[in-house]
């Protein structure tokens, strides 16, 4: 049907004295006796219409007043006390009606609660801010690298192979779930693929691939993770930006990862000022301010063993102990970005046994050229390394980790056939969201949250 988005009618001048029409949602309404108010959104801006309706005009508003109401509306429209617009309204359709039991009756829901109707809350104003973050900052993703040649290619989401080498994906499977079998071999030799396979958790050996071709290539999809990690920075499904760089070390792809965050992080700046003004002040005060520092200063950078040496020093009392050959804890990382620096940091050449088979094995023979960027508030956003371009040490370090070499011919063949240097790294969508967002939980930044003993 013939209308306007509510946005332009709010931002166009052209737009005040005339007559428009416009399509929406109710989202909050107003009776008095001779007038009655109600807040339209359409879902092309955080900020609501105010449909201003004279009882002379429409003597029986009440009907286009219940919460969740669809409505078009045709009137003019007008400056406001708030220095904004309204419309008067001339006539109003009720296009679908909610009943009484809508649940977004009230003005504020905690996010708890909302996860219950994962399929109501997008009409919330924090998911309608959330999520149109989320769409600015994946196409500006896409500028980015569309914008410096990286080819854009679509990997696997069904694989045979286990990227990081853990086991832990999710099984594809076409057999019933009480067939009966001699062996795990028996027992997919009568699958739809013939073989064992399962969810990717990762694009990148395919990646890699694509980077031995083209030079420079970008993935962006969903990965899957069967971990059971029941915490507010896990879910396992997430969007998944994995970036492959022929002839490039680490410190190149460390500079590709601080150019593109900044360059991401600053579109969101000059596109979302009302929402980011919304977080702002509902969930991280001060969260402005960050972004524009982010944006402006270096990031930092630290050796895990220089990282752990500060963490000893720490005057903190860590519930995980600190040793150099340890992981970095949660608590940890975000010391790190929080306290010792301030801003994200990113922290380089992390012991081998705590990595991946793929990395690139340095000189000391005890760790290799990898790096996590951690962001203050959210901890690891990124994981990047070299890739190991040394046939030999690529196979020693999997036959190291018991790693069967013949689900990775295509893979091992790359060194065998013009082997260069080369890197990437794996940007989580949802942790990138919830750092500029300010938003604690990565379930309230997907749409549908896929957790542990949980599908919504």
């Amino acid at each position: 049907m013939k209308h306007t988005d509510i946005f332009d009618v709010m931002n166009d001048a052209s737009f005040v004295n005339a007559t428009a029409t416009v399509c929406g949602w109710a989202r909050t309404s107003r009776d008095s006796k001779t007038m009655a108010f109600v807040e339209l959104n359409d879902g092309t801006t955080l900020k609501h219409l105010q449909i201003v309706i004279d009882k002379e005009k429409i003597a029986n508003p009440a009907p286009f007043l219940k919460l969740g109401s669809a409505l078009r509306v045709v009137g003019q429209i007008v400056p406001s006390r708030n220095g904004s617009v309204e419309m008067n309204a001339e006539s109003i359709e009720l296009i679908g009606e909610c009943p009484s039991e809508y649940p977004l009756q009230k003005k504020r829901h905690t996010l708890e609660y909302l996860r219950t109707i994962p399929h109501l809350r997008l009409r919330a104003n924090t998911f309608n801010a959330v999520f149109r973050v989320r769409s600015v900052l994946s196409a500006a993703i896409h500028e980015f690298f569309q914008g410096r040649r990286y080819v854009y290619v679509h990997t696997p989401i069904v694989t045979a192979s286990d990227c990081e080498g853990a086991g832990e994906m999710f099984r594809v499977t076409t057999r019933p779930w009480n067939a009966e079998a001699k062996s795990e071999e028996e027992y997919y030799a009568d699958d739809f693929f013939g073989q064992k396979a399962g969810l990717s958790v990762s694009g990148q050996l395919e990646g890699e691939v694509a980077a031995m071709a083209f030079g420079k290539i970008y993935t962006f999809g969903p990965s899957f993770r069967a971990e059971c990690s029941n915490t507010p920075r896990h879910v396992a499904e997430f969007w998944h930006v994995e970036p492959e760089i022929a002839f490039a070390e680490l410190p190149d792809v460390i500079e590709v990862v601080e150019s593109s965050i900044k360059y991401v992080v600053k579109a969101v700046l000059e596109r979302c000022p009302n929402e980011l003004a919304f977080f702002d002040k509902n969930f991280e005060n001060g969260l402005i301010d960050k972004l524009n520092r982010l944006v402006s200063e270096d990031f930092g950078v630290v050796t895990y063993t220089e990282a752990i040496e500060i963490l000893k020093k720490a005057d903190v009392k860590f519930e995980f102990p600190v040793e150099w050959g340890g992981d970095l804890a949660t608590e940890h990382e975000k010391y790190l970005a929080e306290v010792a620096f301030g801003k994200p940091v990113f922290v380089t050449d992390y012991p081998k046994e705590i990595k991946s088979f793929y990395m690139k094995q340095n000189p000391d023979g005890k760790t290799v050229a990898a790096t996590d960027l951690l962001a203050p508030g959210v901890g690891e956003i990124i994981g990047g390394s070299e890739r190991e371009a040394d046939l030999g040490k690529l196979l020693q370090a999997m036959q190291d980790r018991g790693m069967s070499t013949a689900e990775y011919e295509n893979y091992i063949d790359l060194r065998r056939f013009g082997s260069t240097p080369h890197g990437g790294f794996g940007l989580g969508l949802e942790r990138l969201v919830m750092y500029v967002t300010g938003i604690e939980n990565i379930r309230d930044v997907i749409l549908y949250p896929r957790v542990v003993n949980k599908v919504y």
